[in-house]
Parts: structure tokens; sequence; C-alpha cells
């Protein structure tokens, strides 16, 4: 794909170039002929013309003197045509030196990133950087231009550099998974302690509910004693002992 686009190009650049040529000479050839047709070294055209039945005379003269004179005014097109081509190259070379540029910066501040240049002061450093640049194998093919504006850039951006090493990124990385791992830890634990306070507190519920049974058949058995008891008579104390289980005082019937 990018090969057909740069033939395209070229052949755009061809043709351009082709029309360019062809009207500044028809234009010069046919100013030259008119003239030597007008002094007489050279013949008009002959070309016979009618209008409503009517023939016209000297049709050829001034067929031919509108061609030059289309012609001519052509001509002072050629310089703006000129001058749009010479802006279009620029702006293609333009574009094609800041994309060389900008690849060759990536690679200088990778390289940077990764603690490659030491010198401190501005001259060692672009050298160094250009040096770099030079060596590289992906970038052997850039002029010196490209490769200096590169270095200048990376010397330029080398705190930026500094601040975002990938030894800085690596420890930041590493302390964000640590972060990460511990709040996962921290989740796992509160989903654990939310199953227990479930379990605790359904296990309360269960218990709550057993004693409240339980009182609630301790209050029948008194409802129920408290309607046998008069029948039998008074009772002054009955109670139990709880290592043999007899029973020491009896309740007595009223006489």
């Amino acid at each position: 794909m990018v090969t057909v686009l740069q033939g395209l190009r070229a052949s755009a650049f061809l043709l351009h170039r082709l029309a360019f040529v062809t009207v500044a000479l028809a234009g010069g050839f046919a100013l030259i002929y008119t003239a030597l047709c007008a002094m007489g070294f050279a013949p008009w055209l002959d070309i016979s013309l009618g209008l409503a039945g009517q023939p016209l005379e000297n049709a050829g003269i001034w067929f031919q003197s509108s061609l030059t004179g289309l012609a001519v005014l052509l001509l002072f097109f050629l310089p703006s045509n000129r001058r749009i081509l010479a802006l279009e190259n620029s702006h293609r070379s333009f574009q094609l030196g800041m994309h060389d540029v900008a690849r060759a910066y990536h690679h200088a501040h990778a390289a940077d990133r990764a603690n490659a240049f030491q010198l401190s002061s501005e001259f060692d450093s672009v050298r160094e950087r250009l040096v770099y640049l030079r060596n590289h194998p992906d970038l052997g093919a850039l002029e010196p231009e490209v490769l200096e504006a590169a270095a200048q850039m990376s010397h330029i951006s080398k705190e930026l550099a500094q601040v975002y090493s990938d030894a800085a990124l690596s420890r930041a990385r590493d302390f964000l998974r640590q972060r990460q791992t511990e709040i996962e830890t921290f989740n796992s634990r509160i989903t654990a302690a939310k199953q227990v306070a479930t379990e605790l507190k359904h296990w309360l519920h269960e218990v709550e509910l057993e004693e409240s049974v339980a009182a609630s058949q301790l209050e029948r058995l008194r409802d129920e004693l408290h309607e046998v008891l008069p029948e039998l008579g008074k009772i002054s104390m009955v109670e139990l002992e709880a290592e043999s289980d007899t029973v020491t005082r009896l309740p007595r019937a009223a006489e």
C-alpha cells in the first residue's frame, strides 16, 4: 500500500512538471510565431470560418491571435503554480523531517529513561546522545541534522526522562501492585468477617428463640401449678437439692 502511494505521488510530481514545461513551451512558441507572422516573416493560419452564412475575413489571424493571447495568459499562472508546488514540496519535506526527528527522539528518550546517558554538561550530553543515535541500527539512514535535532530535544527533556525513568516506573508499579494485594487481602478479611457476623447473628437469633420457647413453657407450667396447688392446700415451701435431687420439705394440706 505504501509503495502504491509513493508511486502515485511520483507520477503526480512528474505530470505536474511535464504540464509546467508544456505550457511554458507552447506559450513561448505561440508568442514568437505570432510575432514573426505580424512582422511578415511567417504565414498566418488560414482557416475558413463563417457566421450566419457569411464567411469571416481573416479568421485564421483572429484565431491564431486568440490562441496566442490565451497561451500568454497561461504563462502568468506558471510562477504562482511554481510557488504552490514549492510550498507542497517544502511541506512534504517538513513532514518527513519531523517524522524522522520524532522517531530518533523516541529512541533517545527511551535510552535516557534507561539511564544510558551519564554526562551532565550540555555539550557532552548532546554529543553522547548524538553518538548513540548514529550507532543505532534503525537510524543509520537519517541525516546528521535530523539526529542532531533529536539529540538536542532529548537533552532538553532529560529531567522528564529522569522523573519517569524505567526504575522509577518499576518502583511505582511494584508499589501499586503491593497496595492492590493489600486491598484484596483486606477485602477478603472483610468478607470472612461478614460471614462470621452473619453466622453469629443467626446463632443468637436461634438461642433467643429457644430461650423464648423455654420461658413460654416455664410460664405455662407456672400457670398450671397455680391452678392445681389451691386444690391441694397451702404450701409453705418446696426446696430441691441440686446434689441429691431429693425433697427436703413436702407440702402439707391445710387443716
